[in-house]
């Protein structure tokens, strides 16, 4: 399967994966507006569109060096749809003090996974299961 991306800009980076047997490519800033929203987020761009194939999600998520900084990602998981030609882009809580990312630095990393298509079917019965009802910290620490 391939996976094509269009580079938006000259600083504009292909992600790649950075060891054997990784599983998300990472991505790297090419753009960064640190004039915070109304919403208070710094937006990173990546300078890059991508293809995911029919069938397919592409979820953003932070990398792990993320505990470097004051970061968060702001939705926690970001979603590519299939049919998303547009920049790839991460909003984050601005770093308030300490480190954060900088053009160039790799912000975030991009996972690609099949998605099946489901029948939606309303139904009045669940199939009972050996957790049913039990919700948040049902399943001890």
């Amino acid at each position: 399967m391939y996976l094509k991306f269009k580079k938006l800009n000259a600083n504009a980076k292909i992600p790649a994966y950075s060891r054997v047997g990784d599983g998300g490519l990472d991505l790297t800033a090419s753009t960064l507006d640190k004039e915070p929203q109304s919403e208070g987020y710094w937006e990173y761009g990546t300078g890059l569109a991508v293809e995911i194939p029919n069938g397919c999600v592409g979820l953003l998520f932070p990398r792990s060096s993320i505990s470097k900084t004051r970061h968060s990602l702001r939705n926690s998981v970001g979603v590519i749809d299939s049919s998303y030609r547009g920049e790839i882009k991460l909003r984050m809580t601005p770093a308030r003090t300490g480190a954060g990312y900088e053009v160039g630095d790799r912000i975030g990393q991009l996972i690609v996974f099949e998605i099946p298509k489901l029948k939606i079917v309303e139904d009045e019965d669940l199939t009972p299961s050996s957790r049913g009802l039990k919700g948040f910290g049902s399943t001890g620490n």
